[in-house]
Formats: structure tokens, sequence, C-alpha cells
């Protein structure tokens, strides 16, 4: 048995906390906000997770741990530099359960580690995976990416369960790219379906957000076959097809007409491809990437939908 500090009581870290326990682990879960920590601690409901119950040997706290095997940061992407200077150094080794690119510095998860722990043991859980799925022991499939092979293999031992199946990966970059990515391309695949396009629009646009998610994990130093397997095309199918996906049913309202402030102001829970878009634009200097542009300019409002499908309609034609 091991001990498993899950940082962030969204859905996501309560799905985790939920699995970690099914595993056999002693978990603790923490919320940042105390007041809210007790009614999850007392009522064993978290209301981001609705109709699913926190089996009691997970203790749920306001204060940060101070040891742990393994420590699941599952924080959305843009807290992770504030919620890290919080948790002690006992807390280690680091599993990044997030998917996106800090906007201004435009760095990966495992990249903000090493600039505010250097040489922290760091590892990147992720997937095609939904919180509510996980969280009702449904079956599954994730990675655990790391350079480390002994770390892959502690994570993935501790985490694992009969419905959990988790395969390492050595390519934390290419992981890490295709987790951001499918979350922008997830967008344009519900703006297609919203606006009535069709699923043949859809199908297109998945496959050619591919062959984007490849040239950029190249790019940034990962390799293109990561991005076929769970970390990004499993990943993409997901998001762009599920309907529980937030950035999917985003991009669903935005094809629909709606504004994006109206949107994002109805929701409680982060939808991660908003702030990734620009920034992935933007780490991506260079690598031609037209649908996470597009989509980007779209959430800026520098472009209408009909104006971007016109611009990806006519790019000049050649060879897959």
């Amino acid at each position: 048995m091991s001990s498993v500090a899950v940082i962030g009581a969204g859905a996501w870290g309560t799905a985790l906390a939920i699995q970690a326990a099914r595993a056999c682990n002693d978990v603790t879960l923490w919320a940042r906000d105390p007041q809210r920590a007790g009614m999850i601690a007392v009522t064993r409901e978290n209301a981001r997770l609705p109709g699913v119950r926190i089996p009691e040997p997970i203790w749920v706290t306001g204060a940060a741990p101070t040891v742990a095997d393994i420590t699941l940061l599952a924080v959305p992407m843009q807290h992770i530099r504030t919620v890290l200077p919080q948790l002690p150094p006992g807390l280690a080794p680091l599993v990044v359960c997030a998917k996106g690119l800090e906007t201004g510095t435009l760095r990966l998860p495992l990249e903000i580690i090493e600039e505010l722990r250097p040489g922290t043991p760091a590892a990147v859980l992720t997937g095609p995976n939904f919180a509510h799925e996980i969280a009702a022991g449904l079956p599954a499939a994730a990675v655990v990416a790391a350079t480390d092979p002994t770390l892959r293999e502690h994570v993935a031992n501790a985490l694992s369960t009969p419905s959990y199946r988790l395969y390492g990966n050595d390519d934390p970059t290419g992981a890490q790219v295709g987790g951001a990515a499918k979350n922008v391309i997830a967008i344009a695949a519900g703006t297609v379906i919203g606006a009535g396009l069709g699923e043949n629009a859809r199908a297109a646009l998945i496959t050619r957000g591919l062959a984007e998610l490849a040239r950029l994990a190249a790019a940034l130093g990962g390799r293109r076959e990561t991005v076929m397997g769970l970390s990004g095309l499993g990943d993409l199918l997901l998001t762009c097809t599920g309907p529980a996906s937030r950035n999917f049913s985003l991009g669903l309202a935005l094809g629909g007409g709606e504004a994006l402030a109206d949107v994002l102001a109805a929701r409680s829970a982060v939808t991660e491809g908003v702030a990734t878009a620009p920034a992935l634009v933007a780490r991506a200097a260079g690598v031609d990437l037209p649908i996470c542009t597009a989509v980007s300019a779209l959430l800026s409002g520098d472009t209408t939908l009909k104006e971007a499908m016109a611009a990806l309609l006519s790019r000049p034609r050649r060879d897959e």
C-alpha cells in the first residue's frame, strides 16, 4: 500500500482520489478552500462530481498534506504555479494530472515543476479519461509518462486496477503536447457540429488535427508516434466526440451562435482549451497549425466561424 496525496478537489481530483482508494492506497484529498473541504468531508459528496459518493477511507482536508509516496497534482493548468509553492518538499514524486500550457510563460506542466522545484521526480498522467466514468469504475486506460522507468512503474503499480489500465511512456513532452492540443481541436470539433456542418467535417477535422499534434510534438522535442497512442489519438477522439467534454460542448455552443463570455459565465468548471489555444499558437511559432490558429482567432474575436471555415477550406491542396 502507498500513501497518495491528491492536490485539487475538482471533479478530476476527486475521481483520481476514488481510483487511488480503489487501488488500496491510503488517500488524502486536498481542497484549497477549508470550508469546502469540511463540507465534502461531512457529506462525502462533491458538487463538481454529482451523484458520486466519496468512500470513507479518503481523508478530505483543507490543510496541505506534508508527506506522501505519490502526489497527484490535479489542479487546473493555470493554477499550478500558485499551488506548487504551498506544498512541502516531502510531497514527491509529483504526477501532473492537468493538461495545457501556462499563459504568459507558454510552459508545459513539467517545465513549470522543473523551474520551481528543479530536480524533483515528476511524471504526467494523461489519456482519454472522463472524471465521472473513472469515479464509477468503468473500464479505462491512461498513460504515465516520465523519462525514469522506475518512476513510471511505481505510479502505474500504485494506481492500476482491473478496470483502470495504465501504460508507461518515456516521452513526457509528446504526452503533454497531446493532452494540451486535443482540447483546442475539441473546441473546433464542437463548432463544426454546433454549426450543422456534419459528421464528415468533424472526421476530417479530427484527422487533420491529429497531424497538427504530431507536428507540434516533434517541434518541441517529442516523438510523432507518441500522439498516435492514448495521450494523443485516444484523448483526441474522446474529447472531440464525447458530450461530457467541456471543450467540445463549448465549441458546440459557439457553433450554435452563443457568445464565448456567456458560455464561460454559466460554467463553474475550467475549460482548459480557452487559455491553451493562444498559448499553443504562440509556443508553436513556425509550426503549421491551421486548426489551432483558427480556434485561437475565433476565441479572441479576431475572426468569425464563417471566416475561419472559409480560410481552412481555401488552403492550397497537397498530398496528405
